[in-house]
């Protein structure tokens, strides 16, 4: 009760901040929809050649982009935002107020700052998804749906873990300023299929920094290309990435030395 009242302050805190800039709102917003379209462009102008790539039809192309646009939502809603913050506060000191709050500090660290404008995103990523499975006349079971939606938030939480590592390593690496560049330079693979890379990048996007974990195996699952065990080890991944970099995060914070260092 406690995590969601704080929860619920944050949120509230971040609608007023974007309804200070209700314009700047309504040009991100804008913005989103001309990106979209040129994705669209770029798909179309790519199938124009060809029927498929690596068996994915211009359908679950567009479903794919759809979940691609859905990790890129929670990148630019949290990742980047909270990793500036965070950044500024190990140089500056203020971390310390943070970590004095009576609230987890991960927590804090990762939802004190939201960008509240990127649910329009999240809009825009599921009537995508949703349009590409119709082009693809690609029907899921009820089974279906609930595993993809399982592997959606275990992507999404192997993501927030591996970021939460990244800025955790700052502890050691006082000016690791880069520290999301890296993540955020392979996000971009996500928008095409893993099955569609070579061996190298595939196992790059895969297990090193694993955007396809997030786009691609939540889709297969849609489609119900993936036999059990591989969903089982999906689901175990997001519950493994999250232990490890909760005990890294709190190993960083015990070494931190505070401002007065």
């Amino acid at each position: 009760m406690h995590t969601a009242r704080v929860l619920a302050a944050l949120f509230k805190i971040n609608v007023q901040q974007e309804l200070a800039y209700r314009a700047d709102t309504v040009a991100n917003m804008l913005v989103s929809l001309m990106w979209l379209a040129w994705e669209l462009t770029g798909l179309a102008i790519i199938f124009s050649n060809t029927a498929s790539i690596a068996g994915w039809t211009f359908g679950d192309l567009l479903a794919l982009s759809g979940m691609w646009r859905l990790l890129n939502a929670f990148m630019q809603a949290v990742v980047f935002p909270n990793t500036e913050k965070f950044n500024r506060g190990i140089r500056e000191g203020t971390l310390d107020y943070t970590l004095l709050q009576p609230a987890n500090s991960q927590f804090m660290v990762s939802f004190s700052r939201v960008a509240i404008w990127n649910l329009w995103n999240v809009g825009l990523a599921l009537a995508t998804i949703t349009i590409g499975l119709l082009i693809s006349e690609s029907r899921p079971s009820p089974l279906n749906v609930v595993v993809f939606l399982a592997l959606t938030a275990s992507g999404g939480m192997v993501i927030y873990s591996l970021w939460i590592v990244l800025i955790a390593l700052t502890f050691w690496f006082t000016k690791f300023d880069n520290n999301v560049t890296l993540l955020a330079a392979v996000a971009d693979a996500g928008r095409f299929p893993a099955t569609a890379y070579p061996i190298w990048l595939r196992v790059i996007v895969t297990f090193v920094i694993p955007i396809a974990v997030a786009t691609t195996v939540p889709l297969q699952a849609l489609r119900g290309d993936l036999p059990w065990w591989q969903i089982a080890l999906a689901l175990g991944a997001g519950v493994l990435a999250f232990f490890l970099s909760s005990r890294l995060w709190q190993a960083g914070v015990k070494r931190y030395s505070g401002a007065s260092a």
